[in-house]
């Protein structure tokens, strides 16, 4: 009977590979390959972290496992983790925080027209493929972008974050929230705005005031994310 030379042990957030320390590095990736090929279901989809025992390792070759790994598999690894921090109390924290990074840079996308009295909250980022209608909320920890028309209220970076921002297209808010700054619309009519008034915009916040400005590039190069 062939020796395993790859044994795979994983609970609900993280996986510990227990890798043979005497083949050649060449023939484990061989074996690393065909043993996520063959787990390839069961992994399906699913974003862990990592630890690998029995045999020591450079960072060039434990890149190289999680290249392997993610050719012949659906499986995400998030992280690498030392060998003693194996317990699943451990694991499912660091996956927790990863994941809330990654959202946090990446953000998420809502296709639709919110309507008078809808709620959309969300932990992270959120572009919108749509306008948000009067009487509509927008509740966001990270930014908010609006493809289309920002009619109805805002509150981006919920959870403090000062340097959230919101851009719409058409920037007619009835208030905006940056943290905790607040500010409110123009009661004017569209048309005694100035030409300038149906101009995509960015609304941010400093020294406790909401600023509204033409996005331009200057702006955007002044962005904090």
């Amino acid at each position: 009977m062939k020796q395993q030379t790859v044994v795979i042990k994983s609970n609900r957030y993280g996986i510990t590979l227990f890798l043979d320390k005497d083949i050649p590095f060449g023939d484990l990736l061989r074996d690393i390959s065909e043993k996520f090929r063959a787990s390839s279901k069961f992994f399906k989809g699913a974003q862990m972290a990592m630890a690998m025992e029995g045999r020591e390792l450079s960072k060039e070759e434990q890149l190289e496992i999680i290249r392997v790994i993610q050719e012949n598999s659906s499986l995400e690894i998030l992280c690498i983790l030392e060998q003693d921090a194996l317990k699943e109390a451990y694991m499912k924290q660091v996956v927790e925080k990863k994941q809330q990074e990654r959202d946090a840079s990446t953000g998420r996308f809502y296709k639709g027209t919110l309507r008078s009295g809808q709620v959309l909250e969300s932990e992270t980022s959120i572009i919108i493929l749509g306008d948000v209608n009067p009487g509509a909320t927008v509740v966001s920890k990270g930014s908010v972008i609006v493809l289309g028309a920002l009619k109805g209220v805002v509150h981006a970076g919920a959870a403090g974050n000062e340097h959230a921002f919101v851009v719409a297209l058409h920037m007619l808010p009835v208030q905006i929230k940056i943290a905790d700054s607040i500010g409110r619309s123009d009661d004017r009519p569209v048309y005694a705005r100035g030409r300038h008034a149906l101009e995509p915009k960015i609304a941010y916040a400093e020294d406790d005031k909401i600023y509204m400005e033409l996005i331009t590039k200057e702006v955007i190069n002044d962005i904090q994310i």
